[in-house]
């Protein structure tokens, strides 16, 4: 059974939403959202049954995207000594057209495969002595630090979702230093709660204090405008989010300082020269989604990125200004446009990974709406994403059912 269809023998449905409880204030009115990005859902290939309000997870390749990777698959099929000879060179090429995108230096950048990778290059490459210690917080991606907890020990920061802005955060983060701190992996972007963890004040002031850092940028391409502002020592993104590239496409970003010391994860016939190239390289790997990456961040420059951004950030601001209105959820502080907004869930529901998971996978069964759901302690939370194929009755479809999954608490 795949995630899109409703089985024949589905369980019967949860109650329904009642109406607004006696005694309780009518709920404040919610606008009706942006109007549809223009040309915007014809662009995808999505399931028009399935509310996809979880874009930040997996992300969607646009048409033209897909197109241009099948014509590079087409070029593979038709003469593959060709192809792979030329790949080296085409790679460096893609990658400066993305570097163009970025104002990045694209010296310093390479093609990885996801963020994960990117943290472990990172890693191997900064050195480390006994009694090091690296500094990372509970909001961020379970294998980005279980790749630092194998190299040294860690701190873990503790960040209250209901922090109130990005000074609290950076008083936290430095709070929690301590003379054996020589790393601190921070989340550009954190994927439960959706707001800004690294930003330029608070790299500059680990730099300062000597602190290497590391960036986990994996929902920076794409949704915001300046993805590598702050000038981490090391930084990587996922393109295959918001960057509207083929899965399985993602960029590490290295300081002119520590690129001789990235090393590949497996040896190449490119070690030689050094990174990017050293990294980049496969073997008789699947390079189309990487040289088709440069089309998703021109589309979002032709469709006006600016434009797209905004058009994408009231829609996930409309979504949550339906959810709040919903007793039990609370919204979350947030980052101003950013394309995801964040609730917390009642005590009781979504505490574990694994309640969460399954609260996440009933609604997407029962309901056809995909969101992610994050497991926390005290009460989880369920965080939403705003895309131009999305529609503001789809989040006004989740409003309408959410009730009923919460009153079982």
């Amino acid at each position: 059974m795949t995630e899109t269809t409703r089985p024949a023998d589905r369980p019967a449905e949860p109650d329904r939403p009642a109406e607004q409880p006696a005694g309780q204030a009518p709920a404040p009115a919610v606008g009706e959202g942006p109007g549809e990005f223009p040309g915007g859902p014809a662009l995808f290939r999505l399931d028009p049954g399935v509310a996809h309000l979880n874009h930040g997870s997996f992300g969607a390749v646009p048409l033209p995207v897909q197109e241009a990777q099948a014509a590079l698959r087409a070029e593979v099929h038709a003469d593959p000594d060709a192809f792979f000879i030329a790949v080296p060179d085409r790679l460096e090429r893609a990658r400066s057209r993305i570097a163009a995108h970025l104002a990045a230096d694209p010296d310093g950048l390479a093609f990885i495969a996801n963020a994960t990778e990117g943290a472990n290059l990172a890693l191997d490459a900064v050195p480390l002595a006994d009694g090091d210690e690296i500094l990372v917080t509970d909001h961020g991606y379970g294998t980005v630090t279980a790749a630092a907890a194998r190299r040294a020990p860690v701190t873990t920061v503790a960040l209250d979702p209901a922090l109130p802005d990005e000074d609290a955060v950076r008083e936290t983060v430095l709070a929690a230093l301590t003379p054996r701190t020589r790393v601190a992996v921070l989340d550009h972007v954190s994927s439960p709660t959706a707001r800004i963890i690294a930003s330029p004040r608070l790299l500059a002031e680990l730099r300062e204090r000597g602190v290497t850092t590391v960036v986990d940028g994996a929902h920076a391409p794409g949704m915001l405008a300046d993805p590598l502002a702050g000038g981490a020592d090391f930084w990587f993104g996922n393109l295959h989010k918001w960057g509207y590239a083929p899965s399985g496409t993602a960029l590490l970003a290295v300081a002119p300082q520590h690129r001789h010391r990235v090393r590949a994860l497996v040896p190449s016939w490119e070690d030689g020269h050094g990174f990017p190239r050293s990294v980049e390289n496969r073997a008789t790997a699947d390079y189309t989604g990487w040289l088709a990456a440069p089309e998703g961040l021109d589309l979002i420059e032709t469709l006006d990125a600016a434009k797209l951004r905004a058009h994408n950030s009231a829609l996930a601001a409309h979504g949550a200004a339906l959810l709040a209105r919903i007793p039990g959820l609370t919204p979350l502080p947030h980052t101003a446009g950013l394309a995801m907004r964040t609730l917390r869930l009642p005590p009781g529901i979504a505490e574990t990974p694994d309640d969460a998971r399954a609260l996440r996978e009933e609604i997407a069964a029962r309901e056809r709406i995909r969101v992610l759901i994050w497991p926390w302690p005290g009460g989880g939370g369920i965080r939403i994403c705003g895309q131009i194929y999305n529609r503001p009755e789809e989040y006004e479809r989740l409003a309408a059912v959410l009730p009923a999954y919460l009153r079982r608490a």
